[in-house]
């Protein structure tokens, strides 16, 4: 069977009615976590996980991961729309990514624009949504294909890269990301090993024998220290601005249309890129755009250039970074890393095998993503207004609501008193990290990496009768090794020079 054939069975599992809610459902949810300041992605997501577990569980266990997994790439990508919305109107960039646009897009609202900087924002994502969702559907079978010929080594490599790309570029200190990716791996030994049944780090506890749950790390860490922060550091926020008219004119089509397709193109291929992420490639096509401008002084003053590239480049490397973690089951960013542990949740593994053992679940999130791509375009334009309203709503609402989505999410998968002092103790660690520019993305990789790398270095050693040299026998694990290597130096030679190096600051 062909890619397209298992497109089209992709989209008949997508196409059902309780799918569809859910893919509405997760663009809906991700636009207003976009929306809102301070609540990330990653956050988002790792808040959702546990309702998506309670939504899900009338279904039986493959269709509950599908629907599961299409309503939190919904989140993911959904919140790359989003993000745009409060960097036009107010100034204050919504997630990350969309922190060059507050350069043009608020300048452009001053000037009685915001419309049509929202408009082409939204274009511009759809178009490199799409654009990087057709590259994901002929790249995925022969990628996967690939990696199929892969052994222990190779996989270890691959996922020691992985570790290393994400750790250099994630943070603004090298040293703390490479302590917290550290820390990931340690927390993962902690329970029972399951080759050798001796207990690790347990100390006779009986709870901890079956380990540390992702759940309440990533929700700890991600959601519940977002409420500590709002709640010790309120931010002011600033004027919103008005929006007038909505569709862009003619004028602004044609001057947005080529950085859309060069912003695409770019944005897909960095966020196929260990560690790069959205943040990164919206920079990228920025200064590549104002590097081309026939007068890139007006950029920064209001340019519609200025919108379009670093939009679509955010949404493109949004779905470019699902194809490692489709295909190899490498998760390229935070966000990314969070939605694999909830695969693993689910018992699937994100990988070569995604695409013959469980074709139903990597296919229909594949087709439900266009579906959702759809839906996007149209709540971002006709319904703006509504959404801008969700900025105003006031944080006295909107934290409780996040506390007890968290606890009872949390509490609802987990019912132990064990996970709930464990969750609130990893808020309070994740307020305290992320304070002191400790990146929290790597943890989770970490955790989610740690136990295949322990499980694909033994089995590597087995083979070989305990030679470490395999891992620089074998051409492609070597090849792996070297770029981790060099994901770590290059980074660390340039600092030294007195080079700015552009980090992903999405943990």
């Amino acid at each position: 069977m062909g890619t397209l054939h298992f497109l089209a069975d992709g989209f008949s599992i997508a196409l059902q009615w309780h799918n569809l809610v859910f893919a509405f459902l997760g663009v809906l949810i991700g636009t207003a976590v976009g929306v809102l300041p301070g609540i990330g992605p990653i956050s988002g997501v790792a808040l959702l996980i546990p309702v998506t577990a309670t939504l899900t569980s009338g279904l039986g266990p493959e269709a509950a991961a599908t629907s599961a997994i299409i309503l939190l790439a919904g989140v993911y990508y959904g919140a790359m729309y989003g993000g745009s919305t409060t960097s036009i109107l107010l100034n204050t960039p919504g997630e990350s990514s969309s922190v060059v646009t507050t350069l043009d897009g608020y300048q452009m609202a001053r000037q009685g624009r915001a419309g049509a900087a929202l408009s082409i924002a939204a274009i511009g994502s759809f178009i490199a949504g799409i654009v990087a969702l057709i590259a994901l559907v002929f790249l995925a079978e022969p990628l996967s294909k690939l990696a199929l010929q892969f052994g222990p080594a190779e996989y270890f490599s691959l996922m020691i890269l992985g570790l290393c790309a994400v750790s250099g570029l994630a943070g603004k200190s090298m040293t703390k990301s490479l302590i917290m990716t550290v820390l990931g791996l340690l927390l993962a030994t902690i329970g029972m090993d399951t080759v050798s049944g001796v207990a690790r780090f347990t100390y006779n506890i009986p709870i901890l024998y079956g380990g540390l749950e992702f759940l309440t790390l990533a929700v700890g860490l991600f959601a519940l220290s977002e409420v500590f922060k709002n709640i010790l550091e309120p931010n002011q926020d600033g004027e919103l601005a008005k929006i007038e008219r909505i569709l862009p004119t003619k004028k602004d089509l044609k001057d947005s249309a080529a950085p859309i397709a060069r912003g695409s193109i770019l944005g897909f291929f960095i966020g196929i890129l260990p560690g790069a992420g959205a943040i990164v490639a919206s920079f990228f096509s920025y200064i590549l755009e104002k590097k081309i401008s026939k007068n890139p002084e007006k950029f920064g003053t209001g340019a519609i250039e200025g919108v379009a590239a670093p939009e679509s480049a955010n949404n493109a490397a949004s779905g470019g970074a699902m194809i490692p973690l489709l295909t190899l089951g490498i998760p390229s960013t935070g966000t990314t890393a969070v939605l694999m542990g909830a695969f693993i949740m689910y018992n699937v593994q994100p990988g070569p095998m995604l695409f013959t053992e469980h074709p139903q679940i990597a296919w229909g999130v594949i087709a439900s993503m266009f579906v959702g791509n759809m839906m996007l375009l149209i709540l971002n334009l006709p319904l703006v207004r509504i959404f801008v309203k969700i900025i105003e709503t006031p944080r006295k609402f909107l934290l409780p609501m996040i506390l007890a989505i968290s606890v009872f999410g949390v509490y609802a998968v987990q019912a132990t008193t064990f996970d709930l002092i464990l969750l609130i103790a990893c808020g309070i660690a994740g307020y305290f990290l992320a304070k002191n520019d400790f990146p929290l993305a790597p943890i989770v990789l970490g955790l989610v990496l740690g136990p295949m790398i322990e499980n694909n270095l033994r089995r590597a050693l087995t083979a070989s009768n305990g030679d470490y040299l395999v891992f620089l026998q074998k051409p492609i694990s070597l090849l792996f090794l070297s770029l981790a290597l060099l994901w770590i130096i290059v980074p660390l030679l340039l600092k030294l020079r007195g080079k700015n190096v552009l980090v992903n600051d999405e943990s």
